[in-house]
């Protein structure tokens, strides 16, 4: 840890580096570096790797969770302008240890309740080596890695909450839909919505439809009743929303598909699921 400060002390103080600095904590170093460290880098991960005790003490035996949130505590507790101003992360592995789905974004949603977390990363477990204690894999599973992804963006920006997206009866996402399609397709009872009367988290609820979107629906409907060609002209695809909503009253076709089984196909052939082999996924994507 003292080497890691002393390389951004020389970035900032010999070479005049002002730009953004990310730098991963050490477990177990102590409060005073990490104040030191703080006062250097942007950004601070203390990364957790595995969502359970159980998980550390076999794949990473020299880890433990409470070393890794007192990293947390401490950033938290200190954070201001000037100390790890764009906050801090961590990230969990996918794939190497048992954990359901459910267990990974559990403890993602603690860690941002619990220590303001900017972002959790998820990384597909990919083997380098062999070892008994290790998974035989031939594929990473990098479509559940981006279905995490797009989960933990629902967590951050949609409002919704674990519990909504899975349970133990359904502890893992479906690898064909995106979280929020797969939710909105088990809870079709309160679906087609009506894009002029619905609220602005029920427009969040609409596969398809983000919050720009939403606030561009609501801003435009006060005018006037909105026609599904009035959300094309917002530049609003409908390619998938359609299927949930209606424009003044009307669904998409006079062909009566609302269909679970009908509705999710569609969805599935639309749907551009990314295959397991190949690059793993980019974070921006």
């Amino acid at each position: 840890m003292e080497k890691l400060i002393e390389t951004i002390y020389l970035l900032r103080n010999k070479y005049h580096f002002n730009g953004y600095i990310h730098v991963k904590a050490i477990p177990g170093a102590s409060e005073i570096l990490l104040k030191r460290l703080g006062s250097l880098a942007d950004r601070v991960s203390a990364n957790i790797e595995l969502p359970t005790e159980n998980g550390l003490k076999l794949l990473a035996p020299n880890k433990n969770e409470s070393k890794v949130t007192n990293i947390m505590k401490t950033i938290k507790l200190n954070r201001n302008r000037k100390f790890t101003p764009a906050g801090q992360s961590t990230q969990m592995i996918v794939g190497a240890t048992s954990e359901s789905d459910l267990e990974l974004l559990g403890k993602s949603e603690s860690l941002y309740k619990n220590y303001d977390l900017k972002r959790v990363f998820y990384s597909a477990y990919i083997p380098v080596n062999k070892d008994k204690l290790l998974p035989a894999i031939n594929n990473p599973p990098l479509v559940r890695e981006n279905r995490l992804y797009q989960a933990d963006w629902l967590l951050r920006f949609y409002n919704y909450k674990v519990d909504d997206l899975l349970s133990s009866d359904n502890p893992n996402f479906n690898i064909l839909l995106d979280p929020k399609a797969d939710w909105a397709l088990r809870h079709l009872n309160e679906y087609p919505k009506e894009i002029n009367e619905a609220s602005y988290y029920d427009l969040l609820k609409i596969p398809g439809i983000g919050p720009k979107n939403a606030r561009k629906i609501i801003s435009n409907r006060k005018y006037y009743k909105l026609e599904f060609n009035d959300l094309k002209k917002m530049n609003i695809s409908i390619k998938r929303a359609k299927y949930f909503i209606t424009c003044n009253g009307k669904y998409f076709t006079d062909t009566n598909i609302f269909n679970k089984k009908i509705i999710e196909a569609n969805l599935v052939l639309e749907d551009k699921v990314i295959s397991n082999e190949g690059i793993q996924l980019s974070l921006f994507q």
